[in-house]
């Protein structure tokens, strides 16, 4: 929770922020631009610049002030009741939190604090969306406060981070900083995905 100070700093940046949603379709338009940073297939990069794709589409202090948003905790919401603002705005964020919030939160978690992570755990699962089957991936992470917190995405997306991972690890990578047997790993698992499509590709 915030203290007195930025009880106060916040509650003026949340006039601010729902000033600058108060155009009509922003709100929309600001809820597309979510929807497609959480389903896009580059998900994990699209995540590093989703704040400042909002600063472009709200201003700066507007769009700094969302991403924050997003990401705190549930009971700060609360808080953000007590500010006048319009109840559409307000039923926004808090539906904007509770859809978006936890992946969002999750990926820059992951993404800049590999090293915060004590364990993991990866599973997978087959949903149906839309009428489509997807594979999805279920990555449980726990941290060093012993709190799991998870990061459902589709299949694609975790390709796509693990090639990111891959891109950038590759440059610095020699003997001492990759064990044969993890090495054997990714060969064997790159040849399944290469069978696995030549297969489809046949059919």
């Amino acid at each position: 929770m915030l203290d007195h100070e930025e009880q106060f700093l916040f509650k003026e940046e949340i006039l601010h922020l729902a000033n600058s949603v108060t155009e009509p379709g922003v709100l929309d338009n600001v809820e597309d631009l979510l929807t497609d940073v959480i389903t896009s297939p580059r998900f994990d990069s699209e995540v590093f610049t989703l704040e400042r794709s909002l600063q472009v589409m709200l201003g700066a202090r507007a769009g700094t002030t969302l991403v924050g948003l997003l990401t705190v905790t549930p009971e700060v919401f609360d808080q953000v009741a007590e500010v006048q603002i319009p109840a559409e705005v307000h039923e926004r964020l808090v539906a904007w939190r509770a859809r978006f919030g936890l992946a969002i939160d999750n990926a820059l978690n992951f993404l800049n604090n590999p090293d915060g992570i004590q364990g993991h755990n990866f599973s997978t699962q087959i949903a149906h969306v839309e009428d489509r089957r997807v594979l999805q991936g279920r990555l449980t992470l726990v941290r060093y406060n012993n709190e799991p917190q998870f990061f459902l995405a589709d299949a694609g997306v975790f390709y796509g981070l693990i090639a990111d991972l891959l891109d950038r690890l590759g440059p610095h990578t020699d003997a001492e900083t990759v064990d044969a047997e993890t090495l054997t790993r990714i060969k064997d698992a790159i040849a399944l995905i290469e069978r696995k499509q030549l297969a489809r590709d046949r059919s």
